[in-house]
Formats: structure tokens, sequence, C-alpha cells
């Protein structure tokens, strides 16, 4: 993929600032739902990063202190024009949040025991859930297949779901993890390979 800072006409502040706004403003859900939109908006629509790129900047914005939404929006702005990008799309992404939940703490008394309001949130729960279904799916396809990344999902799932370990050190752990596989076990692995494909020939 093309650096956005190297095209010959750069992504403007603008365009960059009113994508995370349409992001932060028709989004319900939190971090999670947001996830697919982002996807849609940086990779499919504007092409600012890949797949691959999105895969990082998540791992990166949940191991690091905030919100998902806006660390992923603070990275892609970052990526697409450097600091200032990262400055008005992180601007642009929780600007929205900030002037409905402003509006809405004159009236919250109000609103909280609304029977329209109620219901109309029990159906946005309802989507929401498909939408981080769909983000889960998205990127389980950027994944590398092998028998390292499943036991590694499996045992996350394990720890984090049904054992209600905190969500820190699982991630601390896969990283450690997978820094020793990277390094120490895929190069002997691949060696082994290797030899094991030299005597297969060689008969």
């Amino acid at each position: 993929m093309v650096d956005p800072m190297s095209q010959d006409k750069p992504t403007s502040l603008w365009t960059l600032f009113f994508s995370f706004f349409k992001i932060g403003a028709f989004t319900f859900g939190g971090g999670y739902a947001m996830i697919p939109i982002i996807e849609k908006e940086a990779i499919e629509k504007q092409h600012w990063i890949t797949d691959s790129d999105m895969l990082d900047i998540i791992a990166i914005a949940e191991s690091t202190p905030g919100v998902l939404a806006v660390n992923t929006a603070t990275f892609v702005g970052y990526k697409v024009r450097r600091f200032w990008g990262s400055l008005v799309a992180t601007l642009g992404v929780v600007l929205p949040a900030f002037v409905v939940i402003s509006i809405l703490s004159y009236c919250i008394a109000q609103v909280r025991d609304n029977l329209w309001v109620a219901a109309a949130f029990e159906g946005i729960r309802a989507a929401v859930v498909v939408l981080i279904l769909n983000a889960v799916f998205k990127l389980a396809k950027g994944c590398e297949k092998n028998w390292f990344g499943y036991t590694l999902i499996g045992v996350s799932f394990l720890l984090v779901a049904l054992l209600n370990l905190p969500v820190i050190p699982v991630i601390l752990g896969a990283a450690v993890l997978g820094i020793l596989y990277v390094l120490f076990l895929l190069p002997r692995l691949r060696k082994a390979e290797g030899a094991h494909q030299e005597e297969k020939e060689g008969k």
C-alpha cells in the first residue's frame, strides 16, 4: 500500500476530521462496535490503511491506556497525516459523543425512565452485538492461520470469558508468547521443515 504521506495530493485534514466525525456520530455501542465502521471508512473507502495495519492498530490500541475507538482513530490519523492527522481524527471521533452527552446531562433524569427511549436502546443493543461479531470475523480473516494462533485464541478466550481473568495480563502474556514464538520456535520449525523437505526430495 502507498504511504498516504507520499501521495501527490495527501488527504486533507478536513476529510480526516469529517470521516471520524461520521464514525463517532453514527456508531452506537462503544469501541468494538466502531471497528467495522472504521474498517469500512479507512480501508475500503479511503484506502488509508490495510487489513494488516488494522490488526496491528487494534493490538496496539488494546495494549495502551485509553478507549479503543479513540486510540484507533489516533493511530489511523497519525498514519495519514502524522501529528495533525492524529489530532483531528481524535477530535472528530470524540466530538459527537461529547456534544450529545453534554446535552443529555441536562435531561438525563427525564430520558432515563422514558418507555420509548428504553425500547429503542433494547434494539440498539441487539444490533451492537451483530456489529461486534462482524468485526471479529473480519479481523479473524487477517490473522495467520496456524496451530499457535488457534491455541492462543482458545487459551485467551478460556482465561478471559470463562475464568474472568483481567484482560491486560492476558494481552501482555500473549505478546510475550508471540515474541518467543517468532524469535525462537518459528525458526526452528522452519529449519526442521526445510530439512525434512530436502530429505524427501533426496529420496
